[in-house]
C-alpha cells in the first residue's frame, strides 16, 4: 500500500509539474508574442539608424536598445533565428517610426526598406548649377569629375553635359554616388526625347533628337508659362523655316557665361560667340539649359500661329506679346518700353 501511495504523489507531483511547465511556456508565449507586436518606443518623429554593411542583427537590436528604441533585443534577435531570417537584413539608412513594432522591424529590415532621400533637378538649371547643388546634398558622396568625367562615366564622351539630364525629383538611398543619380536622369532624359522626337509633327524643321533638345532648352529659358511653350516654339520654327536668325536673348546670356552681370547690353548682342543666334544663323551647338518635359515635346509640336516675334508684357506673370509683322513687334517693345518707365 505505501509503495502504490509513493507512486500516486510522484505522479501527482509529475502532473503539477508538467502543468507548471506547461503555464510556464504559455505565459512565456504569450509575454513573447505581446513584446513581439508591441510599438517600440520610438521618439514621435521617429529614428534614423544605419545597418552597416555585415552587421549581425543581434549588434543591430543591442544598439536600438541602447537608443531606448526597445527593451527586448535578444527576444527579437531570437525570434529572427527561429525564423531563420537573422542573415538576411540588408545594410542601409533606416527611418523608423513611431508605430512600428518588433515584428514589422524585423520585416523593414529584411526587405531592404530604407529611407530615400530626394534631390530636385529644376527646370532651367545649366549643367554647373544643377551639379554644384547635387553635390552639397548630405546623402550624395560628390566626385571630383568634370562634365566631359561625367558624360565618359556614362558613356556618352562625345556629348556636352549641358542639357542631358531630365528635370525631376529623384529619390535614392543615402550614399548614393553623384554619377549613379546623373545616369538615373540622364536615361529618363533620353526616354523623354524618343518619346518627344516619335511624337513630332510633320511640319517641324528639326533633323534630329538632339536640335530638339536643343530647342527645349531655348523654350525653358525664355518662359515659364505652360500656355506659350508652344507658341514660342512656333516662333522657333517659323523663323528656321525662313532661315531667319533667332535672336534669342538667352543664348547670347549663355555664351558670355559667368561674364554676364545680369545687364544685356547692345555690347553684349553684337559681340560674337558660338552662341549668339544674333549674329549667327540656326540652332546654337549645343543646349544651353536643363529643359523639362513640358518644352521638350513643344519643342517638337510647335503651335503654327504664323508669328515671327514676340517680347515681354512686363506684367507680373511673365507673358509675351506674340506678332506676325515687324511692324506689331515694334509696337508691342513700345508699349513695354512706356510701361517699365512709368514704373520708374
Amino acid at each position: 500500500m505505501r509503495s502504490d501511495w509513493i507512486l500516486m504523489t510522484r505522479l501527482r507531483i509529475a502532473v503539477a509539474a508538467a502543468l507548471a511547465m506547461l503555464l510556464a511556456t504559455g505565459v512565456g508565449a504569450a509575454w513573447s508574442w505581446r513584446a513581439l507586436h508591441a510599438p517600440l518606443d520610438l521618439p514621435q518623429d521617429g529614428l534614423m539608424y544605419t545597418v552597416r554593411s555585415g552587421a549581425a542583427l543581434s549588434t543591430v537590436m543591442t544598439e536600438l536598445a541602447a537608443a531606448g528604441a526597445t527593451g527586448h533585443p535578444h527576444l527579437i534577435s531570437w525570434y529572427s533565428r527561429i525564423r531563420g531570417t537573422a542573415t538576411r537584413i540588408h545594410a542601409g539608412e533606416y527611418r523608423l517610426e513611431p508605430g512600428l513594432t518588433a515584428i514589422s522591424l524585423l520585416e523593414k529590415l529584411n526587405r531592404g526598406e530604407v529611407f530615400l532621400h530626394q534631390f530636385t533637378i529644376i527646370e532651367g538649371w545649366r549643367f554647373e548649377e544643377m551639379l554644384a547643388q547635387l553635390r552639397r546634398h548630405p546623402a550624395i558622396v560628390a566626385g571630383d569629375d568634370s562634365g566631359a568625367g561625367i558624360m565618359a562615366a556614362l558613356g556618352q564622351p562625345e556629348l556636352h553635359p549641358e542639357g542631358q539630364f531630365l528635370p525631376d525629383t529623384y529619390s535614392f538611398p543615402g550614399g548614393t554616388r553623384d554619377v549613379e543619380l546623373l545616369r538615373w536622369a540622364h536615361s529618363a532624359l533620353q526616354s523623354e526625347l524618343d518619346r518627344a522626337w516619335e511624337g513630332r509633327t510633320d511640319t517641324t524643321t528639326l533633323r534630329s533628337p538632339y536640335e530638339g533638345l536643343i530647342l527645349a532648352s531655348i523654350i525653358e529659358r525664355e518662359t515659364a508659362l505652360a500656355s506659350e511653350r508652344g507658341l514660342i516654339s512656333g516662333v522657333m520654327h517659323e523663323r528656321l523655316r525662313r532661315g531667319m536668325r533667332l535672336q534669342t536673348d538667352p543664348t547670347v546670356i549663355y555664351g558670355i557665361g559667368d561674364g554676364f552681370n545680369g545687364n544685356l547690353t547692345r555690347a553684349d548682342i553684337d559681340r560674337d560667340t558660338p552662341y549668339n543666334t544674333y549674329t549667327r544663323g540656326g540652332l546654337p551647338p549645343t543646349p544651353i539649359a536643363l529643359a523639362g518635359a513640358a518644352s521638350i515635346r513643344a519643342a517638337f509640336t510647335p503651335t503654327e500661329s504664323g508669328a515671327l516675334y514676340f517680347v515681354a508684357t512686363g506684367d507680373p506673370d511673365g507673358s509675351h506679346v506674340f506678332s506676325r509683322t515687324l511692324e506689331e513687334h515694334n509696337a508691342a517693345v513700345n508699349r513695354y518700353v512706356e510701361r517699365q518707365r512709368a514704373r520708374e
